[in-house]
């Protein structure tokens, strides 16, 4: 089976069997960036805004983390990363014009401006990097002699990562919706947002999700050369608790608002305009 999304045969990319094996790799993915970055203490000094002078930048208000994010951000919008349907950039702002011929995929998601990377970027540094990092034991010191740009690095990779998983929820959305059209339309129409979140929500399926990542984790974050007593690379609960509080959380918000946009330009979105009209007068 491909590695990447079949982006190119929408049928396929939304049948939940193909979606079910993509968010499986992306579990990997995000698991093993967050291995990379829990090896560096958290650094907070990278996260303020002003707190590490920029050279040959001066006018920049951005973190340290978030110039590296931007700048990586937009070379990446020149080979055509972001016209991917998903992937979704942090800082829309800068986006350049591609170097490569622009790529033309055919139609899998409705139109929609639905992205949350805002708050995935504040759960991020506030809440799981917190739990995720080594604690080496003593305070912070000078630029340096820390790992800032190694850090800010590995943020990248798992802040990309994890907004890729979240925003597969459109895709995890559509088919549902197509699956299920009437159910949905209704549901849309009534703009029952709770009555979404119960239809998309599989509390079994997120169950085995918690319980595949554990165990991921576990293996992942042991080195089989290493004595069993050896600490691990990664704090299993704190990525567990990741995906519990904020991953699967955010990934139902973008179904939910996704959905509550996808009736947009359709037969069902004409026939309410009528019935409100013939309402009004």
């Amino acid at each position: 089976m491909d590695s990447a999304i079949d982006l190119s045969d929408p049928t396929r990319a939304l049948s939940l069997p193909h979606i079910r094996y993509q968010l499986i790799r992306l579990e990997d993915t995000v698991l093993f960036h967050l291995i990379e970055r829990a090896q560096f203490p958290l650094n907070a000094t990278i996260y303020s805004p002003g707190a590490i002078p920029i050279r040959n930048t001066p006018s920049t208000n951005l973190s340290f983390m978030d110039w590296v994010l931007r700048s990586q951000e937009e070379l990446q919008s020149k080979i055509r990363r972001y016209e991917s349907p998903d992937e979704y950039p942090f800082f829309p702002d800068a986006m350049a014009e591609t170097v490569l011929p622009p790529l033309k995929y055919p139609k899998v998601l409705w139109d929609n401006d639905v992205c949350v990377n805002e708050e995935l970027k504040r759960r991020y540094v506030g809440s799981i990097l917190p739990q995720v990092c080594t604690d080496v034991g003593r305070k912070e010191r000078a630029e340096a002699q820390e790992n800032y740009g190694s850090s800010a690095t590995a943020d990248v990779a798992c802040l990309q990562s994890l907004s890729r998983r979240v925003h597969f929820g459109k895709f995890v959305a559509e088919s549902k919706f197509l699956q299920d059209e009437e159910r949905f339309v209704q549901l849309i129409k009534a703009e029952d947002k709770q009555g979404i979140d119960e239809a998309i929500t599989d509390a079994k399926v997120e169950r085995k999700v918690l319980e595949r990542l554990r165990l991921k984790a576990e293996m992942y974050g042991t080195d089989p050369n290493m004595d069993a007593e050896a600490p691990r690379k990664i704090n299993v609960d704190a990525v567990v608790a990741m995906y519990k509080d904020h991953v699967i959380p955010l990934t139902k918000v973008v179904e939910v608002d996704y959905l509550m946009q996808r009736l947009k330009g359709t037969k069902w979105e004409a026939r309410m305009a009528l019935a409100r009209w013939l309402f009004d007068h």
